[in-house]
Order: C-alpha cells, then sequence, then structure tokens
C-alpha cells in the first residue's frame, strides 16, 4: 500500500474541515467540520501505524483515544449549542459573537447601581 492515498485524502478531509470551521456560520455546521478535521488525523495515525508496521500499534491506540475525545467533544458541544438556541433562538456563530461582546440589541443601561433600584423606605428595629 503507497503511504500517498491516504495522505492525499486525508489533507483532503482536513481541508474541507478547515473551510466550512472558517466559513460556515451555523455552530453546528462548524461542529462537523471539527469532526472531519479528527477524522483526517485519525486516518493519518493509522496509515502511518500500518506503514511502519509499528509493533505496539501506537497510532491505532492514539486513534481510539481521539474518537473518545471527539464523542465527549460533540456530546458536550451540541449540548452547549442547544442551550444557546433555546435562550438566544440562534445559532449563528456572528450573532452569537455579537451579543458575547454586549452590542446586541438588548443591552440597555446597566449602569445605575442596584442600591437605587430598591425602595427607598425600610424598616429598622426598633429600639
Amino acid at each position: 500500500m503507497h503511504l500517498a492515498y491516504p495522505a492525499v485524502l486525508a489533507v483532503l478531509l482536513f481541508c474541507v474541515g478547515l473551510y466550512g470551521v472558517l466559513a460556515r456560520r451555523n455552530a453546528i455546521l462548524v461542529l462537523m467540520s471539527v469532526e472531519l478535521m479528527l477524522n483526517a488525523v485519525n486516518l493519518n495515525l493509522v496509515a502511518f501505524d500500518v506503514w511502519l508496521r509499528d509493533a505496539l500499534h501506537a497510532g491505532q491506540a492514539l486513534t481510539l483515544f481521539t474518537i473518545a475525545i471527539a464523542a465527549a467533544e460533540i456530546g458536550i458541544g451540541l449540548a452547549i449549542v442547544l442551550m444557546v438556541y433555546r435562550n438566544r433562538g440562534t445559532s449563528d456563530v456572528d450573532r452569537l459573537r455579537d451579543t458575547a461582546e454586549g452590542h446586541g440589541p438588548d443591552d440597555g443601561d446597566h449602569d445605575a447601581p442596584e442600591e437605587a433600584a430598591a425602595p427607598a423606605h425600610t424598616t429598622e428595629a426598633a429600639a
């Protein structure tokens, strides 16, 4: 087996994933693009493991760890995206970035201290 075939396929997968991360606006598509990039790395690990004829199969072992970490990452990432979508109503990455910086449409005047919002009359214990 030539090493060039899986290496070229891994480069193509990684480039498609990189394009997806840089060009997409939907958070779920960005997560899917990150998964493509991780799968390209996994393909390289297995291909070099087979090509080097490693007795310990270190590339395949690292691939299993990468798959486990990717599964945890996608689970947590999807949970975060779903909660953000429920709270904000969108999963557009640019709009989420704008609201995180405090320039959103509901950014009112929050400079007033909280003591001013309390009622003026307070009850004190009688001596």
